[in-house]
């Protein structure tokens, strides 16, 4: 088994209000990028802290240094462009899924091309890693895009393809650059490398949208095996290499809404098998996740981390409902091989959700008591 990080995160936290305005003030030339470093610097020692303080287990800059979770690739790789002729369509559900939409449509998600040949101007992760290495009173995460979270999107036939021949083409020379990230940040030993991967669970288990894909056409378990081997080549190696290796799949999380809904039961067998990592991170703080039942693919020597506590949501979960749906989870995976955690950041994009900072705390807080209760 790899390192066992019972009461664990996922990687962002609430960004402070002056760093949110440093940002700003930074695009808009007002400051200067070694102003905007100091600034993020100490917002960082702060929510390291406060993760010391809550008693997690492994730590997190908290994303700090990024606008969303998937940004290191377009502030990495040049040749990714906004698509003129593609509109932002609203996707995202719940309560602010008005305010989730705004943020999505300002930071172009969804709208973005290759069309050029790509070139990677920077690690994806350097600027993040030798700070954290300094400072972190623990062990400590580096959390990475899933590739097909963000390539599968990029291609377009008439533009791309004058480039990379096929979409294939493309993905692979991300998964390259992305696979060397990961040697990289082994060899530099951190604790703990976390893939964050949309594609399994907001295409290809929701119930809308893979209907919408089998009417289309679209052969969805090739898709599903697509995604797996991509992953895979570029985790390659990385297992048994010295990192705990995490892949985390979200539905979606953006100022407190949601994008998808369904079990991963039409996933599971496939993708708990058959990827190449230690843990899966997963998310199991709403109905809409379905039941533990699909954990009974799990393999043996695989963790899984029930994201029973929402980051979505200020109210604190009943210690005692966490308590029980743990041993509900126990009947699929044993308990040794249980961990727990919030379901998703509490920022994935720089705006984050609609809890308070010490509401968040609060949430890390339960996650490390029921944790100790339950693992000791």
């Amino acid at each position: 088994m790899s390192e066992v990080f019972r009461a664990d995160q996922i990687g962002s936290f609430l960004r402070p209000p002056h760093l949110l305005t440093a940002r700003v003030d930074h695009e808009a030339g007002r400051i200067s990028a070694v102003q905007l470093k100091d600034i993020e610097d100490q917002a960082i020692l702060e929510v390291l802290n406060m993760q010391q303080q809550a008693g997690i287990d492994v730590y997190s800059d908290g994303e700090f240094r990024r606008s969303w979770f998937s940004s290191a690739f377009a502030d990495s790789i040049e040749g990714i462009i906004t698509d003129p002729d593609t509109t932002f369509t609203p996707s995202w559900q719940g309560e602010y899924g008005d305010e989730a939409n705004a943020t999505a449509a300002a930071i172009g998600f969804g709208e973005q091309m290759v069309a050029s040949k790509l070139r990677q101007v920077r690690r994806f992760t350097a600027h993040e890693t030798e700070f954290l290495k300094q400072h972190a009173p623990g062990p400590y995460k580096m959390t990475l895009p899933g590739v097909m979270t963000r390539a599968a999107t990029w291609y377009r036939p008439g533009i791309t393809d004058q480039f990379y021949s096929t979409r294939e083409d493309l993905v692979y020379e991300i998964a390259g650059m992305l696979r060397n990230e990961v040697q990289a940040l082994i060899a530099e030993g951190v604790s703990y490398i976390q893939l964050d991967s949309l594609r399994y669970v907001i295409q290809l288990s929701d119930e809308g949208t893979r209907q919408q894909l089998l009417e289309a056409g679209e052969d969805v378990e090739r898709m599903l095996d697509e995604t797996i081997a991509v992953d895979n080549f570029a985790l390659e190696g990385a297992r048994g290499a010295g990192a705990t290796i995490g892949l985390h799949m979200c539905r979606g999380n953006n100022r407190s809404a949601w994008r998808s809904q369904g079990g991963y039961e039409v996933i599971a067998e496939k993708a708990f098998s058959q990827l190449h990592v230690d843990r899966f991170l997963l998310e199991y703080d709403s109905d809409r996740a379905g039941g533990f039942e699909p954990l009974r693919f799990v393999p043996k020597d695989k963790m899984v981390v029930l994201g029973l506590i929402s980051s979505k949501d200020p109210r604190l979960e009943s210690q005692d409902l966490l308590r029980r749906r743990i041993d509900e989870a126990a009947k699929y995976v044993p308990l040794d091989y249980l961990a727990l955690s919030p379901q998703c950041g509490f920022a994935s994009t720089a705006p984050g959700n609609q809890l308070t900072p010490d509401e968040q705390r609060r949430k890390l807080e339960l996650v490390v008591d029921t944790a100790r209760k339950v693992w000791g």
